[in-house]
Parts: structure tokens; C-alpha cells; sequence
């Protein structure tokens, strides 16, 4: 199946030459596009120069940073106009590793979404302070709560989506930017009766670069599963 890996990036020199390889490795109808926000670092001149050199690598700029959200959703646009089966949503940091991706293809035989989860199984992240910790596993638990969304990790940020669930969802009317995003997607495929699988997967803090965590970005996520189940009762979705 075609599939294509997006990775949006800001200020991520020092990993993004070292983890696109790594994802094309790993099957050989694995494209990769990457999204950056105009790195003052030079992320892009070397996200381009890898796209000169290799036919399976897409490169969009944008002018500002303009968040997470609107990084995938402008992925998820390219994805279905080039008409790819499988839409990955992956990090640069190499908080998500690249080998998990195989077990990604495998479950998506079987699922819609698949989602990369740091808690179907224990806890399982590297690294981390435990205010960090204790923050993302009772965000799940409060998201959770709130929208009934029945997935352990709905804040992770490492799943496929098979391009039935993204032609689904009307992309332009996805509100959240941060963090939340990953639960409102998640939760407009669940409504929408689409087969969700959650994965295992170990998650390792960033070694190098600097986190894009913010007050803001939590802000979001805490009204957002409000937002949510609201237009849920309202039909909104």
C-alpha cells in the first residue's frame, strides 16, 4: 500500500537528516513529506537537499510557525491529493522510533486508525520529569473522561490513518492546533464508526532540539474534549 510519513518540523537540524533515512528504510512504499515552518535553523535547506537526492522525499515550506494542527492538516491534504492509502503523523525528535513503523502497516490491516500508545500497557516513557509524566497519563485519563474517546493514549501524537478516515473528516472545519488536535482527530474517527487499534510503543524523550510544549498548548487540550462533546451532543461532527 502507498503510504506516506508526515513529519512536521521547527528547529530540528539536528535530527531531521538522521530520521528520514531510518523511515524510508523501512518498507519501500514508505514516502515521507516534511512539513516546516521556516526553521531559522536551516531545517529546510536540508529537508531540501535530501528531496534532490531522493524522488521519495517531499519537502512543503510555510512562511510562519504556524503549529502542529495546521502542519498535518496541510499534510493530510497533500496525502489524499497524491492518493496514498496509509497517512502517518510522526515526530522528528525520535521520540517515536522508526521500528515501530512495521507493526504500524501490520495493524492497519485490521484498523482504520492505529495509535502508538505509551499506556495500553504500563507506562512506558524514557526520560521524561515526573511532572511531565503525571501531566500527559491524567490528560488521557481527563480526555477520557469528558468524550468517552475508549483509546489509553489519545494525546500521542505516532499513528496511521488509512484515507478513508481523513476523506471522512472535513479537514477544514478541525479547530484545535496543539496537542488537542491528536484527540480531535481521534475522536471524529471514533464518531464517524471508524475501527481504532492502539499499538504499544516506547516513547523516549528528545535528546537534542528543544520541546514545543507550552502553558497554551495545555490550556487547548483542557477545554477542547469540552468542545468536543459538545458538538458530539449537537451533531456537529
Amino acid at each position: 500500500m502507498k503510504t506516506l510519513v508526515i513529519i512536521p518540523t521547527y528547529n530540528e537540524h539536528e535530527n531531521i537528516g538522521r530520521i528520514v533515512p531510518l523511515v524510508l528504510e523501512r518498507d519501500p512504499s514508505i514516502h515521507v513529506l516534511v512539513v516546516d515552518d521556516n526553521s531559522p535553523d536551516g531545517t529546510g535547506r536540508i529537508a531540501d537537499e535530501m528531496a534532490n537526492q531522493d524522488d521519495r522525499i517531499f519537502v512543503i515550506h510555510r512562511q510562519n510557525k504556524s503549529g502542529l494542527g495546521t502542519a498535518y492538516i496541510t499534510g493530510f491534504k497533500f496525502a489524499l491529493g497524491k492518493s496514498y492509502d496509509l497517512v502517518f503523523e510522526m515526530d522528528c525528535d525520535f521520540s517515536h522510533d522508526p521500528k515501530y513503523i512495521v507493526k504500524f502497516l501490520e495493524a492497519a490491516k485490521d484498523a482504520d486508525l492505529v495509535l502508538g500508545s505509551r499506556y495500553i500497557s504500563g507506562v512506558n516513557v524514557i526520560n521524561w520529569p515526573m511532572s511531565r509524566l503525571l501531566l500527559s497519563y491524567y490528560a488521557n485519563v481527563y480526555s477520557r473522561l469528558v468524550t468517552g474517546l475508549p483509546v489509553k493514549d489519545a494525546t500521542g501524537g505516532f499513528k496511521c490513518f488509512r484515507r478513508e478516515v481523513l476523506e471522512a473528516i472535513d479537514l477544514d472545519r478541525v479547530k484545535s492546533n496543539g496537542y488537542s488536535f491528536q484527540i480531535e482527530m481521534s475522536f471524529r474517527a471514533w464518531k464517524k464508526g471508524f475501527r481504532i487499534k492502539e499499538i504499544p510503543i516506547v516513547f523516549e524523550d528528545r535528546k537534542v532540539g528543544q520541546s514545543k510544549m507550552s502553558k497554551r498548548i495545555v490550556r487547548e487540550a483542557v477545554w477542547m474534549v469540552w468542545r468536543l462533546r459538545l458538538w458530539s451532543l449537537l451533531g456537529r461532527l
